[in-house]
């Protein structure tokens, strides 16, 4: 089978560029498959849905929608998140395997990435950023072999700056496993070792002065799950220069222990499974210095009409600017699905204290995100969600007056109108809006910020490797005057077709 495409740039468009797909040898259970692309758009069809991303200690993650890097993903999934394929930001051209031999399976990935974006830049108390801003080399690999219900596997991760861009390397090797004993116990760990060298570019950062470090990441995890009762220990270990270019690493120098005890009950009315449980974490770093700590009492529930929800109250401490900070607050979780043209309706929230990281503060929190998936019409289905964040927090020696700190809302309607099971027609539009108060946060910050997107897409499938894409796309950002001015605007038409022998 042969797939050819030729897509064009631009932020609203999709990974459908031309690859090669080979399947041989099912009898002799070999499977091979072999995915190549130069000079395509990687980038994606349906925008990431926003996150509100004022007051956060760590990068935010995003998941992974590009097809491309979806091939074989299972493969990367590991006790440590070594593996990120967002992190190659603007690949110039890619090559990728996945197979199966026997009881071993694999996926190797290779590209060049012509950079752009942001390098994560791990801390123990908060993460740091550096524009990537020079291209480079990326190859990814990983075995795995089974061995009934239990595996062992191997990664290997490696990013080779261009030398005439500052250079640099990080390069990240270790194993990894699961053992099953039995039906009620899981026994996972990974072991990690990085070798990074930093670019020499203190244009785009401090830490990119050339300079180079070794260390380790390490975490195990026991898993018990019987029929009245389950618990979980997990240990874990990260060194101070632990980096993972090619994955989701914000945090390094800490050592961690946590666990969990739940009992689970099953009664017959209308909730199925009731699992009341408590929960303690508690990190350090490496001189001994507590980091965080964390205490939970929380039950969670099952019931009719696919009822999950949960409630906790969580007691934390955190170390903020060298000050360990206390909070208190409740979680609230429900989701159910109603009927058939209610299909699903929930609730996120979170009421009581919240730290003010950039102020070293505690203030009184309140979060709530609301979404609900409607079908009107047999063919036409909406997904709505609603999230507002907001902090109050008193005056003291950094602030001129108590008051509200920040209000964060993020709203996103997608409707999608199925004409037959082969084309459909999807519409999307999202609003961020942040509002703060500069004398209450006792430092320059925006009083307003925004962006909105939009776009529209139609798709047509022949079979599962013919594909016809067509859309356009519209970002904006809030102006000085308060409106939202254009940003950037683009109309795409992708075609992904299959010649089959």
């Amino acid at each position: 089978r042969f797939t050819f495409g030729n897509p064009p740039s631009g932020p609203a468009a999709a990974a459908l560029g031309g690859h090669v797909a080979v399947a041989e040898g099912a009898a002799s259970k070999a499977q091979k498959t072999v995915h190549f692309r130069v000079s395509a758009d990687f980038s994606q069809i349906e925008t990431d849905t926003a996150q509100i991303a004022v007051n956060e200690r760590f990068a935010l993650f995003f998941p992974e929608k590009r097809p491309f890097f979806l091939e074989g993903v299972d493969l990367f999934d590991t006790p440590i998140q070594a593996v990120y394929t967002r992190t190659l930001t603007s690949p110039r051209w890619g090559l990728r395997g996945t197979g199966k031999v026997g009881a071993s399976s694999y996926t190797l990935l290779v590209s060049e990435d012509r950079g752009g974006g942001l390098v994560v830049l791990p801390g123990a108390e908060s993460s740091d950023f550096a524009l990537q801003d020079f291209r480079s080399k990326v190859a990814i690999g990983r075995l795995r072999r089974d061995f009934g219900a239990s595996f062992a596997g191997l990664l290997a991760t490696v990013r080779e700056g261009e030398k005439s861009q500052g250079g640099g390397h990080n390069r990240v090797f270790g194993p990894d496993f699961q053992w099953r004993p039995n039906g009620v116990d899981t026994i996972s760990g990974q072991l990690l070792w990085s070798d990074t060298k930093n670019p020499l570019r203190p244009d785009l950062s401090s830490s990119f002065d050339g300079s180079s470090e070794t260390s380790h990441a390490a975490q195990l995890a026991w898993g018990h799950a019987a029929s009245a009762r389950d618990w979980t220990v997990r240990l874990r270990d990260f060194g101070e220069g632990f980096r993972a270019d090619d994955g989701f690493v914000p945090q390094n120098d800490f050592r961690e222990v946590s666990f969990d005890v739940g009992i689970r009950k099953y009664p017959n009315g209308f909730f199925r499974f009731i699992r009341p449980y408590v929960y303690t974490q508690l990190q350090y770093d490496h001189d001994g210095d507590r980091l965080y700590r964390d205490s939970a009492l929380a039950t969670f529930f099952q019931g009719k009409k696919n009822l999950n929800a949960s409630v906790a109250f969580h007691d934390e401490e955190i170390r903020v600017q060298g000050r360990l900070l206390d909070q208190r607050y409740l979680n609230l979780f429900g989701q159910f699905d109603p009927s058939r043209r209610v299909s699903r309706v929930g609730f996120t929230g979170t009421i009581g204290q919240g730290i003010d990281f950039a102020g070293g503060r505690v203030g009184d929190q309140l979060a709530l995100s609301l979404f609900a998936t409607f079908r009107p019409w047999e063919r036409l289905q909406l997904d709505v969600r609603a999230d507002r964040r907001e902090l109050d927090v008193h005056r003291d020696g950094v602030s001129l007056r108590s008051g509200r700190l920040f209000t964060a809302r993020v709203e996103r309607l997608k409707a999608t109108y199925g004409f037959t099971n082969r084309s459909f027609v999807r519409l999307i539009a999202q609003r961020t809006l942040t509002e703060q108060d500069p004398l209450v946060a006792g430092r320059p910050v925006p009083k307003r910020s925004g962006e909105f997107s939009g776009s529209a897409l139609y798709s047509f499938k022949l079979n599962w490797q013919t594909v016809l894409f067509a859309g356009y796309g519209e970002e904006r950002a809030l102006g000085e005057r308060g409106g939202f001015e254009t940003r950037n605007r683009s109309v795409f038409l992708k075609l992904s077709y299959a010649l089959q022998r």
